[in-house]
């Protein structure tokens, strides 16, 4: 039996939802851990859901069962879905919600959860996270056998991720995410700067901006000052200290950025 659930969603607090689904899954398992990984996930927004996701799991133990619920198309085509991988579980919808963590895992089975004997009596069409996905969760945490729960399936649904590409000692990159600090990431890692810069300094350029500094930390900063830095996630972020990076730049997630 699993000892850890975790939950991921875009429901806030202020609202039952999520204290619905721990009742749910405390109904049917009274013993098992649920950790919130956040529920402060900006509505609907399923890549911002997807990052989060994927920076947070890598620090749970093997057999955790994440449950991750941004669901802007709950009740409509899209499948409620299980993935097994050599370490965890993963249940929540084919949205892509799950498709940045599966970059670093190794995917042993990917399942369409049919089954209503593990779902509540009552399945209501706009809260799937707690008449399908927490008692799944449950269930699983219980030792269920995952092939109960539905049929395999070959593929699921992907977000379009752009790749950051160098070319004659530049990098193209992306603003990935907005944290809570206003930081801005991007998807270029430590090592493609390596690649491409080795020692030599570079500057970044998003949009008019132009920063010139590299610190190793924030509190290698100057006030008010842009910096870039590689943050805890391995990847470049640009950072103003005390202030909110992407209002000071005029920067929004999916937006170019530019390292020469």
């Amino acid at each position: 039996m699993a000892g850890i659930i975790t939950l991921l969603t875009d429901f806030g607090i202020e609202d039952s939802y999520v204290g619905a689904m721990k009742g749910v899954i405390l109904s049917l398992h009274p013993g098992v851990t649920i950790v919130d990984i956040t529920h402060q996930i900006p509505s609907q927004d399923i890549t911002s859901g997807a990052f989060v996701l994927s920076e947070a799991i890598p620090f749970f133990p093997k057999g955790t069962i994440h449950i991750a619920v941004v669901d802007p198309g709950v009740g409509g085509k899209r499948k409620p879905i299980l993935i097994e991988t050599d370490k965890y579980f993963f249940v929540g919808p084919d949205n892509g919600i799950c498709s940045i963590a599966m970059q670093r895992e190794k995917v042993k089975q990917k399942i369409h959860l049919t089954n209503k004997s593990y779902f509540l009596g009552r399945i209501s069409p706009t809260f799937h996270g707690r008449d399908i996905f927490s008692p799944v969760g449950a269930y699983l945490s219980l030792g269920v056998d995952p092939s109960l729960f539905g049929k395999r399936i070959g593929t699921i649904n992907g977000l379009n991720f752009k790749k950051p590409f160098a070319m004659n000692g530049k990098i193209t990159g992306q603003i990935i995410y907005l944290d809570k600090f206003g930081n801005i990431i991007t998807n270029i890692d430590q090592e493609l700067l390596k690649q491409v810069f080795h020692a030599k300094s570079f500057e970044i350029m998003i949009g008019n901006n132009i920063i010139k500094k590299l610190v190793p930390s924030y509190a290698y900063a100057k006030r008010n000052k842009a910096v870039g830095l590689i943050g805890s996630s391995g990847l470049l972020e640009i950072a103003i200290r005390e202030k909110k990076a992407n209002i000071e730049l005029g920067a929004k997630r999916g937006d170019t950025i530019v390292l020469v």
